[in-house]
């Protein structure tokens, strides 16, 4: 095995009350030492089930204006396709290690498909306490079987069926997202590939840590994406940055996470944020999460929506090739 799981280095790890060293965030960096412990604001819980549209559409253009980031219940994905989806993903954790490596990301692969470690340190020298499996779920000719498991046995009958449901849901976030712009009902799916855009399925394991006080999860970011549209599981962690703070995001029963992504602010011109946000872990249990990412296509121009252009509102994002894009965050270049 050319990496170290985290997996294999947390079961090693629970015993012994300590964590390697490089996933040891410096003393100002640690979880407890930035995360707000004073009254914390009420991140938005939208009732999709709403029969005031209106409503609905400013909750949800409020809410991805103020946060970047909001709940959905009530949004008509069946949680018994939920239910399954994370029972064949904690399966497949489950299983032992040298069978999720018959997944493994290749070495050379130029994309992020497959079973994988983060393993490069990021920039002060830390790792974050993370493993994950990525793979496209739509469209259907950009899928590549070759890294959805055949383990269990379900995996993909399920993967598949969720798929539908969560393209249906998308459909009705961009909605508002346009309707919210004063744009019509299609301008926001539109402007990042329309039926093209593609969704690329991510399981987030994060196992138990012995000093959860000392790592993260997942280390602050913003995707780079559209959209994401997240199922966690009952352990919570999610943080997200507002007015300067770092805040925990409560586990709701039942609701979908949403985030803005890099692409949204872009197109919108900076009306709506791409949010900032990161991941504790827990002692006793495994976090996971499900995020699905909507990214354009790779040679789709992403560019502010030329509707909300005005002399008083020129644009303040550049246009450019979404592969571009995604090449300068990934090397941290200057877009």
């Amino acid at each position: 095995m050319e990496v170290e799981r985290v997996q294999v280095i947390a079961s090693l790890s629970l015993n012994s009350n300590v964590i390697p060293a490089e996933f040891d965030m410096p003393e100002s960096e640690k979880p407890d030492a930035t995360t707000f412990r004073g009254p914390i604001p009420e991140i938005p819980v939208i009732d999709f089930s709403d029969p005031d549209e209106e409503n609905l559409i400013r909750r949800i253009a409020e809410a991805s204006k103020e946060w970047g980031f909001f709940q959905a219940v009530n949004h008509n994905i069946p949680a018994e396709v939920i239910r399954r989806l994370q029972e064949a993903g904690t399966e497949f954790f489950g299983f032992p290690q040298e069978e999720k490596e018959v997944y493994a990301k290749p070495g050379d692969a130029q994309s992020a498909e497959g079973y994988g470690t983060k393993h490069q340190k990021l920039e002060n020298g830390k790792k974050p306490w993370s493993d994950h499996l990525f793979h496209r779920i739509w469209p259907p000719s950009r899928i590549n079987y070759q890294f959805w498991p055949k383990i269990p046995s379900y995996y993909r009958e399920v993967n598949e069926e969720y798929g539908t449901h969560v393209r249906g849901f998308a459909d009705k976030v961009f909605r508002s997202l346009s309707l919210g712009l004063g744009l019509e009902a299609n301008a926001m799916k539109e402007a990042f590939g329309g039926e093209e855009l593609e969704y690329i399925l991510k399981i987030n394991y994060y196992p138990p840590c012995p000093r959860p006080d000392l790592t993260f999860g997942v280390l602050a970011h913003t995707d780079m994406s559209a959209l994401t549209i997240l199922v966690p599981n009952e352990v919570p962690g999610l943080q997200v940055l507002k007015d300067d703070h770092w805040i925990d995001a409560k586990y709701v029963p039942n609701a979908i996470i949403v985030h803005m992504g890099d692409q949204i602010e872009i197109a919108s011109n900076g009306y709506y944020k791409s949010v900032l946000h990161r991941t504790t872990v827990n002692k006793e249990k495994a976090r996971m999460s499900w995020p699905v990412f909507l990214e354009p296509p790779l040679e789709f121009v992403v560019g502010p929506i030329s509707q909300l252009l005005n002399e008083q509102n020129p644009p303040k994002y550049k246009s450019k090739m979404f592969k571009d894009y995604a090449y300068c965050k990934l090397n941290k270049l200057p877009q």
